[in-house]
């Protein structure tokens, strides 16, 4: 049963030196002929399931404007809505108070901020724009305003970036009392303005020392390091996520937007012509059993808990150890198996590598 619905848009008044998603400037015609589109993808897809997640992401989708967020929420009433439906919604710090009233009176209860760092050297290398007094003033609007459910984005490993640097991100992160962090190490990718302008990556040894000091702040203020990038506060994991990390369907809407519905993985085109014309999806990836358990392995062995053994039998009718030769990583530590079979703490920052040896 498909629960979940992610939606892409890809417009921004500012583009990120480090972004690598489909984006491009925001303009308002363009923006109101893309929803246009939306609309059709959504009417002609969505087959009427009880949604428990959904999460508008981009790009910006709080650059749009309030005519657009408008028939942005109008679409999103087709979905017929869990009453307890996490309904998130990525912001920049700048998005104004009558935004996030319309966020709140159409339902959205949950708000992802990228705020990345507070240094300055740091934010001029992603072309941010923002300061710890922007931020705090934006957070506690939100408050005001009825929200209880805030992520941050916190990103690390710049190049040349000193732990007194990070530890100042990490303190002002933990003094905004947000519900949820995600982390991100700062990544050159191929086609954006950093890889373009010959930017580095962190050293790698580095990058782990700064993993290892998020993890351990992080753990000691309360947080719950439940996905090898993500915390929260007790009872304030990302839901939508969840529903990736544990294989379960879900429909992805928009332009790059990527799905997972009725054994068949798929991602949408990046072309805004192509999309416009109702030519949606650019690749698609049929599974069989055993894609899915592999699918099943790889993402949920990147939770805290692992994958459950009795889930696993009940979803599959085998048991893991039927498959993988699991003796060799239990006797070294790359796993640990009870009613669960996961990657302990000290072993995530190498679980890439654990992975692919394991699946193979």
């Amino acid at each position: 049963m498909v629960k979940s619905v992610y939606i892409h848009i890809p417009f921004c008044k500012n583009i990120c030196s480090y972004c690598n998603f489909c984006k491009m400037y925001y303009n308002e015609k363009m923006a109101s002929i893309y929803l246009d589109a939306l609309y059709l993808e959504i009417v002609n897809n969505y087959k009427g399931e009880k949604v428990s997640t959904i999460y508008i992401g981009g790009g910006t989708p709080s650059d749009l404007s309030i005519s657009n967020l408008k028939k942005l929420f109008k679409i999103i009433e087709i979905f017929n809505k869990d009453e307890k439906c996490e309904f998130s919604f990525e912001c920049n710090v700048d998005i104004e108070k009558e935004k996030l009233i319309l966020l709140k009176d159409n339902q959205v209860n949950r708000l992802s901020f990228g705020i990345e760092t507070i240094s300055k050297k740091n934010l001029k290398i992603i072309d941010r724009n923002h300061n710890k007094k922007i931020i705090n003033d934006k957070i506690k609007l939100c408050r005001d305003i009825g929200f209880s459910n805030i992520n941050g984005d916190l990103m690390y490993a710049f190049d040349n970036e000193t732990m007194e640097e990070l530890k100042n991100d990490i303190n002002f992160m933990l003094s905004l009392n947000l519900e949820h962090i995600s982390t991100y190490s700062l990544i050159i990718e191929k086609h954006t303005k950093l890889y373009l302008n010959g930017a580095k990556n962190c050293d790698e040894d580095l990058d782990y020392k700064m993993y290892k000091t998020i993890h351990n702040l992080l753990l000691k203020n309360g947080y719950i390091h439940y996905e090898v990038s993500n915390f929260s506060k007790n009872n304030f994991s990302s839901l939508h996520n969840l529903t990736y990390w544990k294989n379960e369907e879900y429909y992805g809407f928009g332009l790059s937007a990527s799905g997972y519905i009725d054994n068949i993985r798929y991602t949408n085109t990046k072309s805004f012509n192509n999309y416009i014309q109702g030519i949606y999806k650019y690749e698609v990836e049929k599974l069989d059993k055993y894609d899915k358990i592999n699918y099943e392995i790889i993402l949920g062995l990147r939770l805290r808990n692992g994958v459950n053994l009795k889930n696993f039998f009940h979803k599959y009718n085998v048991n893991i150890e039927d498959l993988f030769f699991i003796n060799d990583y239990l006797s070294l530590g790359y796993l640990i198996k009870n009613d669960n079979l996961y990657i302990p703490y000290n072993k995530w920052y190498v679980m890439n590598s654990i992975l692919e040896r394991f699946v193979k």
